[in-house]
């Protein structure tokens, strides 16, 4: 299954704002190389087409020939600069060369030019690219009409330098234009997007015991929408929350009560039975297997109520409480029970208060599973032991019996609710506890652990922080 992408808004925003601004930097750029070469190449055709009417005048016509008035200082003025030198050729008839370079490249084919109007095109010459200017004359007689042809060239590099240089002059404030633009495009984003920082900022300080509106001040009207779509989810989920209270409340009221008497009943109906009537075991034994059940359906609703308790919706606030002194208390409330499964039920502690973060019935819970655990699948004549220890700035609690412990396999899955392991106890149990226990250990920010014993049975442990003394 492939994984989903990571859309980020700021870089999608960047990306829709900077990347046409580049292409158009780019278009720019090349539009304003190819507008410098177009203004280069008509001032350079302008000057060839000078040259070639100049050159044009000095070809005279005499007689049946031409009389070439054409001083070596005027050569000279046009080959004065190796890099940048004119080239010229004069030919009558045309192609027959009379004046110049014969290297000169001829005119394309398909070009119509009429007589006394300069035409340009561009060609190689001698290995380089130039730039050639030409036209056709009329010359000798009305006898003898002759047409002469005059040319004159120029290299390309001096455009294409020019051009370079327009493009570098052009570039170089818009390139910078469009680093200070992208700069400010950068700022206008982030300042854009506070507002939702500000909104994720919120919404993770939120937790399921505050589900109080979520306020975000001079924000736009696009997240003031989604703010208000957040607050009507929560304003839901509160509401919710709510209802779930009351139906445990209900339901904890509904049970209790009932179940509670149908116990008493019971109870009452098997005293009376076993006086009146000392012959009818059976009846007795069902009578005590209602009774049984309803034990369990007392301490499955019990259970219930408390991982309801447990779980973060419930909404309660963790305060300062002796660790210590409640672990003796609740230990001490267990030794009847472990003393009638004949079970030695003993506490290790370190003397002195032990002060935590915590929610006292919570911890209460927690540690009355972990002794009704041990206790039930310890045979008799078992021991129980509950240690108590201060760890550096932790506090160490652990429930040790030489009970059958629990098989590496299932000490994952003892953790889900109503899952029941392999190992059978002497009582009955609704496959709770564990769950209980992990999720009251989970909401004082710790976790259980189950670890075998030197002896052979299990050992279920968790650290709480100390508070500072």
């Amino acid at each position: 299954m492939s994984r989903p992408r990571e859309l980020s808004l700021r870089r999608q925003l960047l990306m829709w704002l900077l990347l046409p601004q580049l292409i158009l930097w780019l278009s720019a750029a090349f539009l304003a190389y190819n507008m410098a070469l177009v203004y280069t190449n008509e001032v350079i055709d302008r000057t060839l087409a000078k040259s070639s009417s100049a050159l044009a005048r000095q070809v005279k016509p005499f007689g049946n020939g031409f009389y070439v008035d054409f001083p070596s200082a005027a050569r000279d003025i046009l080959q004065q600069d190796p890099d940048d030198r004119v080239h010229y050729m004069v030919s009558s008839p045309p192609e027959a060369f009379l004046l110049g370079e014969p290297a000169m490249p001829r005119p394309p084919a398909g070009i119509a030019a009429k007589a006394g109007d300069s035409f340009f095109y561009n060609a190689r010459m001698k290995g380089m690219e130039v730039r050639v200017a030409a036209q056709y004359l009329l010359a000798g007689t009305e006898e003898r009409p002759q047409l002469m042809l005059v040319q004159v060239a120029k290299s390309r590099a001096l455009s294409t330098e020019l051009a370079r240089k327009i493009l570098f002059d052009m570039g170089l404030p818009l390139l910078g234009l469009m680093l200070l633009t992208s700069v400010l495009v950068w700022g206008g984003i982030s300042r854009g997007l506070s507002p939702l920082r500000s909104l994720r900022r919120r919404v993770e300080d939120c937790s399921a015991r505050d589900l109080a509106p979520i306020e975000v001040e001079n924000a736009p009207n696009e997240v003031r929408s989604l703010t208000a779509a957040i607050n009507s989810l929560l304003d839901e989920v509160h509401g919710q929350v709510a209802q779930q209270r009351r139906f445990i409340a209900d339901a904890a009221h509904q049970l209790r009560t009932p179940l509670a008497g149908l116990k008493s009943q019971t109870e009452l109906v098997r005293a009376e039975l076993r006086e009146a009537q000392p012959d009818l075991p059976l009846l007795g034994r069902q009578l005590v297997q209602v009774e049984t059940s309803v034990a369990r359906a007392i301490r499955l609703v019990n259970q219930l109520l408390a991982l309801a308790r447990a779980e973060p919706e419930a909404g309660l606030t963790l305060q300062a409480l002796d660790f210590a002194a409640l672990v003796r208390e609740v230990t001490t409330e267990a030794v009847p029970r472990a003393l009638s499964a004949r079970i030695d039920l003993g506490l290790e502690a370190e003397a002195g208060a032990m002060t935590i973060r915590g929610h006292a019935g919570l911890l209460r819970e927690l540690l009355a599973n972990l002794l009704d655990n041990a206790i039930q699948y310890t045979p008799a004549g078992g021991e129980v032991t509950v240690l108590l220890q201060r760890r550096g700035h932790s506090v160490y609690l652990a429930v040790q019996d030489n009970g059958p412990g629990i098989p590496l396999a299932e000490r994952e899955r003892v953790f889900e609710r109503f899952y029941r392991g392999s190992a059978e106890g002497k009582g009955k149990g609704c496959g709770l506890g564990l769950a209980i226990v992990q999720e009251i250990a989970r909401r004082h920010g710790s976790q259980l652990l189950l670890a075998d014993t030197p002896g052979g049975g299990l050992s279920a442990s968790l650290q709480l922080a100390l508070l500072p003394a």
